[in-house]
């Protein structure tokens, strides 16, 4: 009974739809602007920096929050699917007709709790990548080809080594559209400079 309610939990945290709600905020339905998903690339090219990052940080730390309450309840390898839970409800949250994210904020916080080292490195490409060429899905896409074989060099066991390969394989599967726009010399670079107002 406990496990089943620390992972419905964990799936409840990954679904707060912090995105939709930094919309309404600003009397936005962010899943009618720009790409139409709640997560916070959108939010931040939709409705400015500020919210953008902030959503960010809200999505890292709703993925942490229900890692570190699965290790402070159950035993391994619980914390391992909370972690996939929490990533499933930002992609599929109950209360927006599981239409979410793409969960690449929240895997990061998922993944701070239970493969710190992998999560750290896979932050400072991303980072890197998204300063070199402004290209958000691009950072997303190669974090997500290297989430594996990093887990797999960091000498992860066979459990995290599968989340690793669930959380990839969903983040990929969710940039269909930008690997298609990519291809096609479409896809639209992220403004880092001055923060828009809705």
């Amino acid at each position: 009974m406990r496990e089943a309610l620390v992972l419905a939990l964990a799936y409840l945290l990954g679904s707060i739809p912090f995105g939709y709600l930094a919309g309404r905020l600003r009397g936005v339905d962010i899943r009618a602007s720009g790409s139409r998903n709640t997560g916070a690339t959108n939010v931040f090219r939709t409705l400015g920096r500020g919210l953008g990052i902030t959503v960010m940080a809200a999505d890292i730390l709703k993925g942490l929050a229900a890692v570190l309450i699965a290790r402070a309840l159950l035993d391994d390898p619980w914390p391992l699917a909370a972690a996939a839970l929490a990533v499933a409800g930002h992609v599929f949250p109950v209360w927006l007709r599981f239409r979410g994210g793409k969960g690449v904020a929240v895997a990061a916080g998922v993944l701070i709790g239970v493969m710190p080292l992998v999560s750290l490195t896979l932050v400072a490409v991303w980072v890197a990548i998204v300063l070199t060429t402004r290209y958000v899905s691009v950072a997303s896409i190669v974090c997500a080809l290297a989430l594996t074989p990093l887990a797999w060099l960091y000498g992860y066991d066979w459990p995290s080594l599968i989340l690793a390969g669930v959380v990839s394989a969903a983040i990929l599967v969710r940039h269909r559209a930008n690997l298609i726009r990519l291809a096609r010399g479409q896809e639209l670079r992220i403004d880092l400079g001055r923060a828009r107002r809705a």
